[in-house]
C-alpha cells in the first residue's frame, strides 16, 4: 500500500468515527431537548435557559468546540512534537486557561444581571418578561462554571486529537446530554412523575441548569481520565511559561479565538431581538435543534472528506482540478441538503407535533415552533454551502476573508433582523440568517472566481437552479400526501403520526432525485456511493 492510500484510507476512517459519534450526540441531544420541552414546553423556564445559555454555551462551542481555536492550537503544535513533550505542554496551558476563565466565571456571577439585560433587554419591558429575567439570572449563576470547563474540554479535545484519539472526544458530549435527561428525570420522579406539577416548573429552572453544568464537568473528566492514561497531562498547576511549545500554542490560540469568536456574534444579535418576542427564543432553541441534527451528520459526511483534499490542490497547478472539488462539494451539498428543505418546509408541523408535542409542549406550542423550523429548512443548503466556501478559504491559507465577511455580516445581520422581524416575527430572525449565508456565498464565490482564475458560475448557478425546481416539486408532493393522510387517516397516535411524516418523505426523495436524475450529475454518483458505504458499515 502507497502512503497517500494509506493516509487517504485513515482519513476516510477518521472520518467514519467522527461521523458515528457526531450521529450518537446529535441523537442523545435531541431527545434532550424532547425531554426539556416536555417538561417546560414554551414557558418561561425553557426562554429564560435559551438566554442564561447564551454566554456560557457560546464559551462552550467556541473553545471546547472540534476545529475550535483550543482544539486546533494544540493539534497544531502537538502533531508535530514527541509524546514526551505533551504533558508539560499540556498542563502548563492547562494551568493558564483555568486562571484566566476563573476570573471570567466570577465576573460572571457577580455580574449575572448585567450579563442577562445585555443579551436579552426586552425582557425588563413586562411582567412575564420580567419573571424570565429572574430564573435566566439565577441559571446564569449556576452554569458560570461552564466557562472554565469549555476551556478544558477544548484542551481535551485538541490532546486527544493530536495523538489519534478520535472515538472518545466525538462522543464525549453524549455525557452533556444525558446529565440534563438524568436530572431532569430524578426530579420528575420525586414529584410523582407529574411534570405537570407547578412545582416542577418551579424547581425546573434550577436544576436543568445544574444538570448541563454536571453535564459539561462529566465531558471533561471523561477526557481527563483518558489524557491521563495515554500520559498527556493531568489537572495539576505547572508553569513552564518558557516552554516553546507553550508559547507556540499561546500564539496560534488568540487570534483563532477572537476569529472564532466573530462567528457566533450573529447569534447574540437574534436572541437580542428575541427577546422582544414572547417564546421567541424557547422556539429558536426548539426549531434549531431539529434542523442541525441532521445538518450536523450529513456535513460530516461531506466536509470532513473534502478538508484534506482541497488542502492538497491549493498550489496553483492543481486549481484545476480545485474549482471541479468545489463544485462537487457544493452540488453534494445541494443533493442532500436541497430535499430536506422541502421535507422541513412542508412537514415542519407534524415533525414538531411528534418530536415535542407531549406533557407541558402543547397544540398551541407547536403552533409557535412549526413556522420556525419552515424558516430553518429553507436555509439549509446556504448553512453548508457557506461552511465548504470557507474550508477553501482556509485550504489556501487565507483566514482574513472570511473573517472580514463575517465582520460585515454582523452588520448586516443585525439591519435584517430589525426589518425582518417585523415583518414575520420570530420565522424573520432566520430568514436574516439565510440571508446573511446568501451574501457570504455570494461574495466568496466571486473572490475565488477573481483568484483562481475564473469558476464557471454560470453552468453551476444553472444546475442549483434545476435542483432548486425539483425541490419546489419534491415538495408540492410532501405536501400533498401530508394533507391526504391527515385527511384520511388522522394522526391519532404515534405511528398514525410517524407514517404521516415517513411517506411524504419517501416521495419528496423520490420526486427531487428523480429529476435530479435527468441532469446526470457525477456528485449524485458520489453521493450514492458514500451512502452505500455507510450502510455496509
Amino acid at each position: 500500500m502507497s502512503e497517500n492510500q494509506a493516509s487517504r484510507r485513515s482519513l476516510t476512517g477518521i472520518a467514519g468515527i467522527v461521523a458515528v459519534a457526531t450521529l450518537i450526540s446529535k441523537v442523545f441531544g435531541l431527545v434532550r431537548e424532547q425531554v426539556v420541552a416536555a417538561a417546560f414546553g414554551v414557558g418561561p423556564v425553557a426562554n429564560a435557559y435559551a438566554f442564561a445559555y447564551i454566554i456560557p454555551g457560546f464559551l462552550l462551542i467556541l473553545l471546547g468546540g472540534i476545529n475550535g481555536p483550543f482544539h486546533s492550537a494544540l493539534v497544531s503544535v502537538l502533531s508535530r512534537r514527541d509524546k514526551s513533550e505533551a504533558a508539560p505542554l499540556v498542563e502548563t496551558v492547562t494551568t493558564l486557561v483555568t486562571g484566566l476563565l476563573l476570573l471570567v466565571t466570577i465576573v460572571l456571577v457577580i455580574l449575572a444581571p448585567f450579563f442577562i439585560d445585555l443579551v436579552a433587554p426586552g425582557l425588563a419591558t413586562s411582567a412575564e418578561g420580567e419573571e424570565v429575567r429572574l430564573i435566566a439570572i439565577r441559571q446564569l449563576r449556576i452554569m458560570a462554571p461552564m466557562a472554565i470547563l469549555a476551556g478544558l474540554i477544548g484542551i481535551g479535545f485538541g490532546t486527544l486529537n493530536a495523538s489519534d484519539q478520535y472515538w472518545l472526544p466525538g462522543i464525549s458530549p453524549l455525557f452533556s446530554s444525558l446529565a440534563v435527561i438524568g436530572s431532569l428525570g430524578i426530579l420528575a420522579l420525586s414529584l410523582g412523575g407529574d411534570l405537570l406539577n407547578p412545582e416542577y416548573a418551579r424547581l425546573g429552572g434550577m436544576v436543568l441548569a445544574g444538570g448541563t453544568l454536571f453535564g459539561a464537568l462529566l465531558q471533561w473528566l471523561v477526557q481527563l481520565y483518558a489524557q491521563a492514561r495515554s500520559r498527556l497531562g493531568t489537572f495539576r498547576p505547572r508553569f513552564e511559561l518558557s516552554n516553546p511549545g507553550v508559547q507556540e500554542v499561546l500564539r496560534i490560540m488568540g487570534p483563532a479565538t477572537l476569529s472564532s469568536g466573530m462567528l457566533h456574534i450573529n447569534v447574540y444579535t437574534d436572541l437580542f431581538f428575541a427577546s422582544y418576542i414572547a417564546n421567541a427564543a424557547a422556539a429558536l432553541k426548539y426549531a434549531n435543534h431539529i434542523a442541525l441534527t441532521p445538518l450536523g451528520i450529513i456535513s460530516n459526511m461531506i466536509l470532513v472528506p473534502m478538508l484534506p483534499v482541497f488542502s492538497r490542490l491549493a498550489a496553483p497547478e492543481n486549481w484545476e482540478e480545485l474549482k471541479t472539488r468545489i463544485r462537487q462539494g457544493l452540488l453534494l451539498c445541494a443533493l442532500t441538503m436541497l430535499p430536506l428543505t422541502a421535507i422541513l418546509v412542508t412537514l415542519s408541523t407534524p415533525i414538531v407535533r411528534l418530536i415535542y408535542q407531549r406533557y407541558a409542549f402543547d397544540e398551541a406550542a407547536s403552533d409557535i415552533v412549526a413556522p420556525v423550523l419552515m424558516a430553518y429548512g429553507l436555509g439549509m443548503f446556504f448553512y453548508l454551502g457557506r461552511d465548504i466556501l470557507v474550508r477553501v478559504f482556509y485550504a489556501l491559507g487565507d483566514g482574513n476573508t472570511p473573517f472580514r465577511i463575517s465582520l460585515i455580516n454582523i452588520f448586516i445581520n443585525a439591519g435584517l433582523d430589525f426589518f425582518l422581524i417585523n415583518l414575520f416575527q420570530t420565522p424573520g430572525l432566520v430568514f436574516a440568517t439565510i440571508g446573511v449565508n446568501l451574501i457570504s456565498m455570494v461574495i466568496m464565490l466571486w473572490v475565488l472566481n477573481n483568484r483562481l482564475n475564473g469558476l464557471p458560475l454560470l453552468h453551476w448557478s444553472k444546475i442549483i437552479a434545476f435542483l432548486f425546481i425539483g425541490t419546489v416539486f419534491a415538495g408540492i408532493g410532501s405536501w400533498g400526501i401530508s394533507q391526504l393522510w391527515e385527511l384520511w387517516l388522522g394522526y391519532d397516535n404515534l405511528i398514525l403520526q410517524i407514517g404521516q411524516i415517513v411517506f411524504p418523505s419517501l416521495v419528496a426523495f423520490s420526486i427531487f432525485f428523480l429529476i435530479a436524475s435527468w441532469l446526470k450529475l457525477p456528485e449524485l454518483n458520489i453521493l450514492i456511493e458514500r451512502v452505500k458505504s455507510k450502510v455496509k458499515r
